[in-house]
């Protein structure tokens, strides 16, 4: 009698632990890289739309691998960068993605070295490319 109350035990949380809804289902957002050098050299946001636009990222050799075709019709994309910087240590990315009901709305976070911080004298020009699953218009804060 034990062992199946126990069997049944595993059953119950076996089956709470499955979502049918979210499994597969694609994150709202992905992060495809986050570099430090390789952005342009003003500080500047641009939100890719057309297929046109994202097929110039699929020629990046870091990037093709994350983009796929059916990204082109079901994918927004946004490029971040913090323009150019006096030395290491900063960073651009996307802190979180909300959806509402008629738009994405896109949080920037954008991180500074500390001023005690022992850093390079190297100009960077730090930049990010956000993957939105979604082709709601984007509004970036």
């Amino acid at each position: 009698m034990r062992k199946i109350a126990i069997a049944s035990l595993i059953l119950l949380m076996a089956a709470c632990g499955s979502n049918p809804k979210t499994s597969g289902a694609k994150p709202l957002y992905e992060v495809l890289t986050s570099q430090s050098t390789g952005g342009g050299n003003i500080r500047f946001y641009e939100i890719l739309t057309t297929p046109q636009e994202i097929r110039m990222l699929q020629g990046d050799e870091n990037l093709k691998k994350k983009i796929s075709d059916s990204d082109l019709e079901t994918a927004n994309f946004i490029i971040l960068n913090m323009g150019e910087k006096n030395t290491s240590g900063y960073s651009i990315t996307a802190e979180r993605v909300e959806e509402t009901p008629d738009k994405i709305i896109v949080y920037v976070k954008e991180t500074s070295p500390p001023e005690d911080a022992m850093n390079l004298q190297v100009i960077s020009y730090p930049y990010a490319i956000v993957k939105i699953n979604s082709k709601k218009p984007i509004e970036i804060k």
